[in-house]
Formats: structure tokens, C-alpha cells, sequence
């Protein structure tokens, strides 16, 4: 069933004319120029339906289709704000996106939609039973044909820009992405991965309300990949530029090292009880520009970041084709040694120095004061390397007794002497 199915049995009817003739499928999801007077989707809720309305007027104004006295900026802080307090409005948002991105004329006003659906899925996701349309409809974007339109519009502007404009290439260049937007592939695949993310990890969680600052992360996002959330190649490529000796993620040795320096292997639940959800927020905006805040005091909140890291690459720290070999030999120090030593790499690396770490709190002396042993230990930080694909609840509770074991042997038994120094 196609986003126009979903769409028969889920939208208000509305109507136009003097007639008040009721409005098709078709242009219920197509770009509209002017305001809406009740909200895409049915909804009894009356405080929801108030501000759907609005919500399509920020949407308009976000995506230069309406006059705004606010900037993008504070556009997309007001619509990602209403949708995080009020999650009636999440899909609503999303469906209004996919009509103003519909039939869309101008490339400008449609790289900005497609900007706004980026930036809304870093703070939430859509409810389950929309999620599979929604994902189908940016699928169908991913493919680098739906950007012609939008490709022969950025470089007609840049021709007349060459023309009028003589400042300096530079600045041309800063002002392009602004200005001109990318292309419709490139906002699509990115809104595919975020999409698939939040659906597992869950969107903004803390009590404070999003900020600027967060915005503006999401966006910069679509360009420059998040530290959080890429896979391990992507992390290395993106650091090289600043380190280019480095053979281990400045984002893990960092906050590993930053946990130690705040008195973590002292620190009683260390690993377990969770740091301040919005100290962890900022900290992560900060990690993510290359920047270690010094003003922090409780090694839970790099600790708790640092576990995210680990729980949002891209591709699980021991890779899906390893995954079957890990939980065979479980119980099997040599073996679960040898599976160490067969991982790519840049994985071999990165997981010795997690282990390297993680032996450092499993010393008795430090096990005495944090009551974290090394059984405890492989219960909180398995979920962070390895990754069961079943759907199955059996199996998921089965192999999380072999996913602990595996990481319980490595903390016992792998030798990590040589990974001390190497960053």
C-alpha cells in the first residue's frame, strides 16, 4: 500500500471553491501555495488541530513560501518544539512535508523541505504505522534523477552569480549551500539513515526543550556527518583532515580518557547509572566540534556519551558477519580471541581499546569502590559492540546471555598490553 492508500483512509477531507467541492487525493498531497483551515490528518484533538494550522504557516515560511518575519533558524526551533511537546503532531508534520515537497516548482522551496525533514527526524520520529510510508516516500527521492530540476536551477543561479556578482570565490562559495541548497538524493538518503536510526534509538530525550544550537547542528549535519551515528570508516575520514596520525577515533579516546581523569574507576554504578540526559546533550553538540568541554564534574555524563557512541555506529563495533561467531563461542576464551583477531582492522583496534579500558575498571581494587565487576560490566557494555538482528524474542533473550559471556571472556582473557599509548 502506496503513500495515496495510507492517505485515502487516514486524511480530512477538504474542500475548496465557492462550492466547497471536495479536494482529491492527488492535491491533498501536493505543494499548495496558500494556508490550510484544519489539519492533513483526522484528529479529535482539538488543541492539535489548532496548531497543525499554524504548524503548515511555519512549514511555508521555513520553506520561503511565506512571508516570515522569523528566520529559518527559529522557524524550524518552533516547529521541532511544538512536535517534541505535543508527539499528536509529529505525523501531521511529516505529511505536510511530503505535500509541500510534492509537486514542488521551486528547487529553493523544495531543498528547504527536504532540509526541515532532516532536521525533524534528529528530534523525533513518526509513529510506527506512518513510519513504513514515510520511509517508502523518501526511498522513492534517494535516486539521483529526482534532481534534475534542482540541479538546473543551482547552476543557472551560479551563471548569473558569476555574472553580477565579482567577490571573491570564497565567499561565493559560503554563500551557495545557503542559498541553493543540495540536492533532493542527498537530503533523501540522509533523511533515509535518520529515519531508520531514530525509529530503533528514539528521538531527543531530556527535559529541556530544543535549542538553537541543536538546530543548527542537525543541519550542518546533512553535510558534515555526525561523529554519532556514522560507521567507523566515516568517523576516521572525517578526523583525518585534524588527525592524521591518529589510528583510533579522537571521539572514543577522549571520553574514555575524560571518564578516567573525572574519577570514573572510582565512581560507584559507573557505566550503570546514567548521566544528566541534558549534560549528555550538550556534551555530545560539543564532542561533535571537535571540542572537550572542562567545566564537567561527573564521569557519569562521558561515560553515558561514550556508551552512545558505541550504540550508534553505523555498523556495530564487532560487525554483523562476526556476530554468529561471537555467540557460538561464548564460552570459549581461545576462540572468542581468535574472533578478535580475524575483525577488519580498524575494528580489531577499536575493540581492544575498549576492552584495554574496560579492564581498568574490572581491577578489584576498583571493583571494591564502583561495585561494577567484570560480570557487570558485560552486562551493560555488550549492547554496545554487538547487535542481535532477530526480531524474535526468544532469541534475543537467549543471545543476550551469550553476547555478555563473549564480552566477559575478552575482559578476562584478551591481552591488550599492546593497544597502551596508541591513540
Amino acid at each position: 500500500m502506496g503513500m495515496e492508500d495510507w492517505a485515502s483512509k487516514h486524511l480530512n477531507m477538504h474542500t475548496q471553491g465557492l462550492f466547497r467541492r471536495r479536494v482529491s487525493i492527488a492535491n491533498m498531497l501536493s505543494w499548495n501555495r496558500g494556508s490550510i483551515k484544519k489539519p492533513m490528518l483526522v484528529t479529535s484533538d482539538r488543541a492539535i488541530r489548532k496548531e497543525a494550522c499554524e504548524m503548515f504557516k511555519l512549514v511555508q515560511a521555513y520553506m520561503g513560501d511565506r512571508p516570515s518575519r522569523l528566520d529559518r533558524r527559529h522557524c524550524a526551533l518552533l516547529i521541532v518544539t511544538k512536535c517534541w511537546d505535543m508527539p499528536g503532531l509529529r505525523d501531521e508534520l511529516y505529511v505536510q512535508l511530503v505535500r509541500q515537497t510534492t509537486g514542488n516548482a521551486s528547487p529553493r522551496s523544495l531543498a528547504a523541505g527536504w532540509e526541515l525533514m532532516a532536521v525533524s527526524l534528529a528530534f523525533f520520529a513518526p509513529s510506527p504505522k506512518f513510519r513504513c510510508y514515510l520511509e517508502g516516500y523518501i526511498q522513492r527521492h534517494t535516486e539521483p534523477n529526482s534532481d534534475k530540476k534542482l540541479t538546473q536551477f543551482i547552476l543557472e543561479q551560479q551563471e548569473l552569480k558569476l555574472k553580477k556578482n565579482s567577490k571573491s570565490r570564497k565567499k561565493r562559495k559560503q554563500n551557495t549551500e545557503e542559498e541553493e541548497g543540495l540536492p533532493v538524493s542527498t537530503y533523501a538518503k540522509f533523511c533515509h539513515r535518520k529515519l531508520l536510526k531514530v525509529a530503533i534509538t528514539g528521538g531527543k530525550k531530556g527535559l529541556r526543550k530544543p535549542t538553537l544550537e541543536e538546530i543548527d547542528h542537525s543541519r550542518r549535519a546533512i553535510i558534515t556527518p555526525s561523529l554519532f551515528g556514522s560507521s567507523l570508516e566515516e568517523v576516521m575520514e572525517r578526523q583525518s583532515e585534524l588527525f592524521p596520525d591518529r589510528k583510533l577515533p579522537w571521539v572514543q579516546v577522549q571520553l574514555s580518557q575524560y571518564v578516567l581523569a573525572l574519577g570514573g574507576a572510582q565512581t560507584e554504578g559507573i557505566f550503570r547509572v546514567p548521566g544528566d540526559i541534558d549534560e549528555v546533550n550538550a556534551l555530545k553538540l560539543q564532542v561533535d566540534q571537535w571540542r572537550i568541554p572542562e567545566n564537567l564534574s561527573d564521569p557519569n555524563v562521558p561515560a553515558s556519551l561514550m556508551k552512545l557512541w558505541y550504540r550508534e555506529l553505523e555498523e556495530p563495533l564487532i560487525p554483523m558477519d562476526f556476530y554468529k561467531q561471537c555467540i557460538s563461542n561464548c564460552d570459549d576464551p581461545v576462540a572468542a580471541i581468535a574472533v578478535v583477531q580475524s575483525l577488519p582492522e580498524l575494528n580489531r583496534l577499536v575493540l581492544c581499546y575498549f576492552i584495554h579500558f574496560l579492564q581498568v575498571f574490572a581491577q578489584p581494587s576498583n571493583v571494591a569502590i564502583t561495585k561494577m565487576d567484570v560480570n557487570n560490566l558485560a552486562m551493560v557494555m555488550a549492547p554496545n559492540c554487538l547487535r542481535c538482528q532477530s526480531d524474535d524474542p526468544r532469541i534475543i533473550f537467549e543471545n543476550t546471555r551469550k553476547e555478555m559471556s563473549f564480552l566477559r571472556m575478552l575482559i578476562v582473557h584478551l591481552d591488550t598490553g599492546f593497544i597502551e599509548g596508541v591513540v
